[in-house]
């Protein structure tokens, strides 16, 4: 599936979901409080959301949007959530866009 830079654009319209996909760059540094390896796994949306610092529902709803723009993709652990970014994608987006400007 090719990603699609409207999407992409429109998902990153919004400065907490910039932030959130900033900080899942470097998951270690900005989520040293999790239990599990986010490299490998992600970082569950619940430490997510105290980074943030609004409810659940509206970083759920913030997430989804950055999963159905392919930036994002989530690995369910029981009854935790994870996230992490989609390099291969975001490289493409990125490629994308600078053949468009």
């Amino acid at each position: 599936m090719s990603i699609d830079v409207s999407e992409a654009l429109k998902a990153l319209d919004n400065p907490t979901r910039l932030a959130i996909l900033a900080w899942l760059k470097d998951p270690g540094k900005n989520f040293p409080e999790q239990d599990v390896d986010p490299d490998e796994f992600g970082v569950c949306v619940s430490i997510i959301q105290e980074r943030v610092g609004l409810s659940q529902s509206t970083v759920s709803l913030y997430l989804a949007a950055l999963q159905r723009a392919q930036l994002v993709t989530s690995r369910r652990i029981g009854p935790w959530t994870y996230y992490k970014r989609h390099e291969k994608n975001i490289a493409a987006f990125l490629q994308k866009l600078h053949e468009l400007i």
